[in-house]
């Protein structure tokens, strides 16, 4: 079998790190990007703030009640798009075959490029290297033989760490990983397969497939795979994105219409921050409910102008969600999904999306 070799480069608390480099009064200090106001979120977290719980998607409120002295600060989207930028151009000194899974992060397949290198390993280290001298910022690498094994390398010497999974190791890796630290398996699947006493890698790869198929359906086979340290996906450079998304599902089902409503609000604070971050515009937005009783529903919206801020977002979304209430199930999971996208946003456009979303900017 032809051996891959496959790099992960992630920067390390990206956003954060950006305005501390720029910041000399943040270094060493918790800090959040985003808006510490009642309904603001924030956006990535230091690694100082990160050590009281800190986390991106969360409410500031709750971040302040973790976190008291924690400083927010608002974000600058054009700084960290030429900043990733200047990292992409790096990633292209080695390898035409890069898959970016955001600002900050992607695969690299370097199989045919080792060059002088002749070694995946010196390659990351180079990348780190050139990153760390051009932008005075530091990125974790994993190396392996797929993209799964990779990307759980890149986080297991986190900050400014490298580390490599060979092949030899790939399977026995995983198998005393608890299936949380699987990437691909959410919290709520991880809460479903430790209700079925699967809490390990070992536990996965010794789990009958028809069961796994049985509860997980079409995501069995990769849960089955990759607790055999296999994964079979490609780098695929130069994806076009159809659609952007992000749900939930929910440990305690949602059986009051305001626990739905504030969920919803939760879920389109989050994706507007991910249409940010990837510089999408879109004209549609798609409501996902599935109920206890697992029926799905879905309810759309395309509207005549691309969305341009968190409140027309939603709005939408509140509206699409309105004729569903009151509930007469619980609901077990919510999704909203933007797709019919449009030419990017100019940067003036983009920097009034983001005053928008955080209207209190200059009292910062």
């Amino acid at each position: 079998m032809n051996c891959r070799r496959i790099v992960h480069i992630d920067m390390d608390a990206f956003y954060a790190s950006v305005e501390q480099r720029d910041n000399p009064s943040f270094r060493g200090r918790p800090i959040a990007v985003g808006r510490g106001a009642a309904r603001g979120v924030v956006a990535a977290a230091s690694y100082e703030a990160r050590q009281f719980g800190v986390r991106s998607a969360m409410p500031s409120t709750k971040a302040q009640r973790l976190c008291p002295k924690l400083i927010f600060t608002p974000p600058r989207f054009h700084v960290y798009r030429a900043v990733s930028e200047q990292i992409h151009e790096i990633f292209a000194r080695y390898t035409p075959l890069i898959q970016p899974l955001s600002l900050d992060e992607a695969f690299l397949d370097v199989t045919d490029h080792l060059g002088a290198y002749g070694s995946a390993t010196l390659i990351a280290e180079s990348i780190r290297e050139d990153i760390k001298q051009q932008t005075n910022l530091t990125a974790s690498a994993g190396v392996s033989y797929n993209r799964f094994l990779a990307k759980l390398a890149s986080d297991y010497n986190k900050p400014d760490g490298l580390f490599v999974i060979p092949p030899h190791m790939g399977p026995e890796f995983v198998l005393n990983l608890t299936v949380d630290q699987f990437h691909g398996i959410g919290p709520a699947t991880a809460q479903r397969m430790r209700a079925l006493g699967i809490q390990t890698g070992q536990d996965l790869k010794n789990t009958d497939f028809s069961l796994l198929k049985h509860h997980f359906g079409k995501a069995a086979q990769f849960y089955h795979d990759i607790a055999h340290g296999v994964d079979e996906r490609p780098v695929t450079p130069h994806r076009e994105r159809k659609s952007l998304g992000t749900e939930q599902t929910y440990l305690t089902d949602l059986k009051q219409d305001h626990d739905a409503i504030n969920a919803l609000h939760d879920l389109t604070k989050k994706l507007w921050l991910l249409s940010l971050e990837k510089n999408i515009s879109a004209r549609t937005i798609t409501l996902k409910v599935k109920y206890t009783n697992f029926k799905q529903i879905t309810r759309a919206n395309t509207l005549l102008k691309p969305i341009s801020s968190l409140t027309i977002l939603t709005d939408t979304c509140q509206s699409l969600l309105q004729p569903l209430l009151p509930l007469q199930e619980g609901v077990r999971l919510l999704g909203v999904t933007l797709s019919n996208f449009i030419p990017t946003l100019a940067e003036s456009d983009q920097q009034q999306s983001q005053m928008l979303l955080f209207p209190d900017l200059k009292s910062l």
